[in-house]
């Protein structure tokens, strides 16, 4: 069995979710596979780019954060093989919240200039970002047509991505379980009721001895 989790957004893969969830699947017995799906090059990512390395890594589980979660459903969409997905804060309609949370100048100014700042919070310092990472994500569904069971995460205090995404992803794919949770988008604080709901999604079993 293959599970990989996805890091979210200027994250990467020692972020505090995926070291508690590889923790807890070491428990058990088993490798929860994190892969850096920036490939050290954060300036020029893409969602393309980074489905490219999921594939690489054939999972038949996924475990998504964030903007991970959004690949997560992306991929299980394309991938049927895949058996099941877990996806925390997934950041549905990826492409066209940037513009909103920027704001219309802001956005024309990273189409202008080819670039923009955010805070890496995974390096812990300012980064830039290619516009590419918008162009590309324009090809992409705001909400990915999942088949596999889905187990959906997200705090309804979360200011990054507004949970009524994760509700309307629920209300088109009947298959997928959707939680509102009382969180924020990290959901950090709510970390070991999401390991009893996700272990047992995943059928997994008592930890090893």
């Amino acid at each position: 069995m293959t599970y990989i989790y996805l890091h979210g957004f200027a994250s990467g893969p020692t972020s505090k979710k995926a070291a508690y969830f590889s923790r807890r699947f070491a428990e058990h017995g088993l490798e929860l596979r994190v892969p850096d799906l920036t490939e050290g090059d954060f300036e020029h990512l893409t969602l393309t780019a980074q489905l490219r390395v999921v594939e690489r890594e054939a999972p038949l589980y996924l475990i998504g954060s964030s903007m991970g979660g959004y690949l997560a459903a992306l991929y299980a969409a394309r991938h049927p093989e895949v058996e099941r997905v877990v996806l925390l804060a997934p950041a549905f309609g990826f492409a066209r919240r940037w513009p909103e949370s920027l704001g219309a100048a802001q956005a024309e100014e990273w189409r202008r200039t080819g670039w923009i700042t955010v805070y890496h919070y995974a390096e812990q310092t300012e980064r830039r970002i290619g516009y590419q990472l918008l162009e590309d994500s324009a090809r992409y569904e705001d909400y990915p047509a999942v088949s596999q069971p889905a187990l959906v995460f997200h705090g309804r205090r979360d200011t990054v991505v507004p949970c009524q995404f994760s509700v309307e992803f629920g209300a088109r794919n009947p298959v997928a379980r959707v939680e509102i949770i009382d969180s924020d988008h990290e959901l950090v604080d709510q970390l070991d009721y999401l390991w009893g709901e996700v272990a047992r999604f995943l059928r997994i079993d008592s930890p090893a001895r």
